[in-house]
């Protein structure tokens, strides 16, 4: 189990690196994160090198016991760089350059950037490779965090090439983006721009494709960084920090590229359930790479600087988060940073030592965590859930593209299903609809707007062979490319759910007043669910009716319909449900497939959670509570028993 944080030494004194190894001794660290952010210092001119200060940083570590992921540096160019090559700059939709003066201020696709970047690593890796303390690589930070979509020169050129490996011929680019609407046709894929600025809404399968080969360019910027690593001989894991499920990047396809999956999370300590977001990221994590661990890279230890309003986490709150990603999977906890800065964008975001020293709390939970991780029993990696949840980044994109009949946030939307799983103690693992599903009594694919044939294949083999698959509104209306099939709605799934989809109403969304229809409600086993957003018009086929809408615009019509599929069940939900709705028809449907809670009668501000034979409890409700534990079954003989928790509490059962 790892321990520690970024470590930025070079805004310090050496006389301060003494001071800071000894007490991250105090403190349990065993691993510091060090050069994100030092290409400025290690090269102050291009073709000029000066790694003694980070010599004696790693030799200072080393000789403490401290092991050191060594970052590669790239993610923030130094000012000489942008001043003799300003090509380099990313811009945005308008055409305007982001400047330089904060991080990240570079287009991934330029070559100018690449080049520098590239030389910079080999230096880096030749001289490094084979130090005693460095343990990991860290390829640059947070890839895509501020620049997601660069629209630059540089950009339109990458972008054209990506699209004629794709396309191969400019007629089928048009085929499938269907140019000849608004005459768009191209007779060459040089025509062809990043999504601008227009003055209606662009082309949208222009945008989803564009989205798709930005997430590429930046895996492509790790990969690179990667290979020249792997290229010296250097055998540590290679890992770069990803965001929770980003919306920039389809990490699935990152994943299958690093040794290492690790994450950066930042749940608001203002919002009462960001304990359940928390637990979504991680599980994103954890179903990325299923069979390895994964490292939480970076979190906060108490405030951030960058929200509005930037709340501390009380205390008992870090150890409470830091343990649930633990049993969700991370054989790492780290933060940012080790030492709090003095100036700086960030003066005011905390750290595991903080501005006011070792004799802070912060710093007396800091020590007690890293106590705490020492003595965690060995652990796997398994959640032996039995439901998965579908996030995919190609209906992420497309869902909320231009010109839709109705505004959704596929990434909010999702984290409510899995929310709704998490206050009823069911364990749950974030899939790919590409994935196998098979060890899965209930699959829940939330807004699968856009479906492949092989991921339909996949889902449907999946309810044949015995599963149950659950979906809501808005499921199988385009394929691929961002075009409707032949025959119109759900022709891809059709047969596993039993139903026709006409047409879909859109509902007034929550929250914005005005006329119309702002819900459609219908009932499941005497509990009164309200649907949000939209309903779609649905006429059974094979499928029985399960509930019919009460009311709405298509009063009487079929609300939830569950079919017979091979040996499984397809449902569909024909509305997205509120919070409450989406809790209830879970309980409906997690009993239909014969999945219960990890333990029973827990409150809902009670987690409970497994890793392999261990399950953790924490109290996230603002009072103690008190909890009576079933007796483990597989122990004849042994007594329930009764467990006191007090505010942000934590334990671990043994439960094989």
């Amino acid at each position: 189990m790892q321990y520690g944080g970024d470590y930025n030494p070079e805004q310090w004194s050496e006389e301060t690196w003494v001071e800071d190894a000894r007490l991250m001794r105090e403190a349990g660290v065993t691993l510091v994160t060090v050069n994100v952010f030092s290409w400025s210092v290690i090269q102050p001119a291009e073709g000029v090198f000066e790694w003694e200060w980070l010599d004696r940083v790693l030799e200072n570590m080393h000789a403490n016991g401290i092991d050191v992921d060594l970052a590669t540096g790239t993610a923030s160019p130094p000012p000489w760089l942008t001043e003799q090559y300003p090509g380099v700059l990313p811009q945005d939709e308008n055409g305007v350059n982001l400047w330089p003066g904060s991080r990240q201020h570079y287009s991934p696709t330029s070559p100018d950037y690449r080049r520098l970047a590239a030389t910079l690593v080999s230096a880096l890796v030749e001289r490094y490779a084979r130090h005693p303390a460095v343990s990991m690589w860290h390829v640059n930070n947070e890839l895509g965090c501020h620049v997601a979509y660069d629209y630059s020169d540089n950009a339109r050129a990458a972008f054209a090439e990506w699209l004629e490996q794709k396309y191969t011929t400019i007629k089928a680019l048009n085929t499938a983006w269907n140019t000849a609407f608004w005459s768009q046709r191209y007779t060459s894929f040089a025509q062809i721009i990043p999504p601008r600025k227009t003055p209606s809404f662009p082309n949208p399968g222009l945008v989803l494709d564009f989205k798709r080969f930005s997430s590429d360019a930046l895996l492509d910027l790790f990969v690179m960084e990667r290979d020249i690593v792997r290229a010296s001989g250097a055998t540590q894991p290679i890992t770069t920090n990803l965001m929770g499920a980003f919306p920039g990047a389809d990490y699935w396809s990152w994943a299958e590229e690093m040794d290492v999956v690790s994450n950066d999370a930042y749940p608001d300590p203002n919002d009462p359930e960001a304990f359940r977001s928390m637990a979504f990221s991680s599980d994103v994590m954890r179903g990325l790479k299923p069979d390895r661990p994964w490292l939480l890279m970076e979190q906060a230890t108490n405030a951030v600087q960058w929200r509005p309003t930037n709340a501390r986490k009380q205390p008992g709150v870090m150890s409470a988060w830091s343990m649930q990603s633990v049993s969700r999977g991370a054989d790492g906890i780290l933060f940012f940073q080790w030492r709090q800065s003095r100036a700086g964008a960030e003066k005011f975001h905390s750290a595991m030592l903080p501005h006011s020293g070792e004799k802070s709390r912060v710093f007396r939970e800091i020590s007690a965590l890293g106590a705490d991780l020492k003595v965690l029993p060995q652990m796997g990696t398994g959640s032996r859930a039995r439901v998965g949840i579908v996030f995919d980044w190609d209906c992420l994109w497309a869902v909320e593209g231009p010109a839709m009949p109705v505004t959704l946030d596929y990434h909010a939307i999702v984290q409510r299903w899995h929310a709704a799983l998490h206050r009823q103690h069911i364990g749950v693992d974030i899939v790919s609809a590409r994935s196998d599903l098979s060890s899965y009594a209930l699959v829940i694919a939330p807004l699968l707007y856009l479906v492949t044939d092989e991921s339909a294949a996949n889902l449907s083999n999946y309810v044949e062979n015995g599963g149950h698959l659950l979906v809501s509104a808005f499921t199988d209306v385009v394929d691929e490319t961002n075009t409707f099939r032949a025959g119109g709605y759900l022709q891809a799934l059709g047969a596993v759910f039993g139903v026709a989809v006409e047409e879909y109403d859109a509902l007034v969304l929550p929250g914005t007043g005005g006329p119309g229809y702002r819900e459609a409600s219908f009932t499941v086993d005497g509990t009164s669910i309200r649907g949000e957003y939209m309903v779609d018009e649905l006429h059974p086929e094979t499928a029985e009716v399960v509930a019919v809408f009460s009311d709405g615009p298509i009063k009487g019509s079929p609300a939830l319909t569950a079919n017979g599929f091979g040996s499984g069940v397809g449902y569909y939900i024909a509305t997205i449900p509120d919070d409450a709705g989406m809790t209830s028809i879970l309980a409906w449907a997690a009993e239909r497939a014969g999945v219960g809670p990890e333990l029973t009668g827990l409150p809902e501000v009670v987690e409970v959670s497994r890793r392999d034979e261990h399950l953790l409890l924490i109290n996230h409700g603002s009072e103690a509570v008190s909890l009576i534990i079933p007796a483990d079954a597989s122990e004849a003989g042994k007594k329930e028993e009764r467990l006191e928790l007090s505010f942000q509490g934590w334990t671990w059962l043994h439960r094989p």
